[in-house]
């Protein structure tokens, strides 16, 4: 029996939510709405269909309660919040208060580092599938993407391709590499050799590393997140790294990041150039929504989440193989994404994956083009809902679809 409910079927009709409110009204990124006759099952966009635990929305409702909501300043117990839940959940040593600050999110805190050290034009190292936001951040801002590509081996599992990473940087004259850690849309949890691998091509190449590590929480079947920072003394030194309580807690709307950089310099460098713009100036309510979830209560809400999401991925794994084979996939370690392979549907069948992607639509479920994290045949699933909403997709694509 959990203490908490991830059971409970919420309707988010009329209240602002992309996932439902914005099928068909983003032409090329958003589904379209289903037939009469079908509900939808929100599975695209990358937030969760459970309740923020209660501790979270309490935090949030005495702040609201006071009148007022002018200039402010974070109070230390922000800070210190920050560094207690690195320190419990990843075993973070020697985190202080200099060393954070906040972000508009994680791809507006990506965004400041390229400004702090690149002009237009500069290409930067990312990995590939690519998470769309970083395509379209990077490249609105004025920089080129140079793809690495993962490759999966025999086993299926994503791995990152060491020498070609290396090659890449030189002939470019790459500066500055993304690291996606968890990696998203795979959803592999790094293990420190292989991290350790990528460290020493940065190290060697002397790039600074911006490690997009939001999905940090979220590690699965009893993997642990290893931080980038956290393999030697110079990945911490030439690292950025990125987070927010927005993944684990269904925080999105409200924005909040935060960088932790324990290099002076670059730490100097970003936040002279971020305060120019004033874009990262703190939410108010976003500071409360952290002081909220990073507390006991909220950890045991985290833990008994991740709980509930390895047993909705080996439900659909498990499914998928059993029921339609044709959609392959590697069960992630992290993340409540599953990106699947549909190449060998599409050829069976003779139907296109824009066939594919209607007929889900058309039924209710609301999966996501994987197309634009990498060419080829893929769909990206959300999987952050209640187990019966899942059960209820899988079954609507065996008999109306596959």
């Amino acid at each position: 029996m959990r203490k908490y409910d991830f059971e409970s079927i919420i309707d988010r009709r009329g209240m602002d939510a992309l996932a439902v409110d914005g099928l068909g009204k983003i032409p090329g990124f958003a589904p379209e709405p289903p037939k009469e006759g079908f509900d939808v099952i929100p599975m695209w966009v990358a937030d969760m269909n459970f309740n923020a635990p209660a501790v979270l929305t309490e935090a949030i409702a005495d702040r609201v309660r006071h009148p007022l909501f002018g200039y402010f300043m974070p109070r230390d117990e922000y800070f210190q919040k920050i560094i207690d839940w690195h320190r419990v959940r990843n075993g973070v040593e020697g985190m202080e208060p200099k060393h954070i600050g906040y972000e508009n999110g994680v791809l507006g805190g990506l965004v400041a580092v390229l400004n702090a050290y690149m002009q237009s034009g500069d290409k930067v190292l990312v990995h590939r599938p690519t998470y769309v936001g970083f395509t379209g951040s990077i490249t609105g801002a004025g920089y080129e993407i140079v793809h690495s590509d993962l490759y999966q081996d025999a086993d299926g599992i994503w791995r990152m391709d060491f020498a070609d990473m290396d090659r890449k940087i030189k002939e470019n004259n790459i500066k500055i590499a993304v690291f996606c850690n968890p990696h998203n849309p795979c959803g592999r949890a790094w293990t420190h050799e292989e991290m350790e691998q990528a460290a020493e091509v940065y190290r060697q190449n002397d790039c600074i590393v911006i490690s997009d590590e939001i999905w940090s929480d979220l590690l699965l079947f009893g993997n642990k997140h290893i931080p980038f920072q956290s393999l030697n003394d110079d990945a911490r030194n030439r690292t950025v790294a990125l987070y927010a309580p927005s993944k684990t807690f269904n925080l999105a709307g409200l924005i909040g990041s935060y960088h932790v950089i324990y290099n002076d310099e670059i730490r100097r460098n970003v936040r002279k150039t971020s305060a120019k713009s004033h874009y990262h100036s703190m939410n108010v309510l976003s500071m409360h929504a952290l002081l909220g979830a990073y507390t006991e209560e909220g950890m045991e809400w985290a833990d008994e989440l991740k709980e509930v999401l390895s047993e909705n991925v080996q439900f659909t794994c498990d499914y998928l193989e059993k029921n339609m084979p044709d959609f392959e996939t590697t069960r992630p370690e992290a993340t409540y994404m599953l990106f699947l392979d549909c190449e060998k549907w599409c050829k069976r069948t003779g139907k296109s994956m824009d066939d594919l992607l209607k007929a889900g639509w058309d039924v209710g479920v609301a999966w996501q083009d994987g197309r634009p994290f990498k060419e080829g045949y893929y769909i990206r699933l959300n999987l952050a809902l209640p187990l019966s909403r899942i059960q209820e997709a899988f079954d609507r694509l065996q008999k109306y679809v596959y």
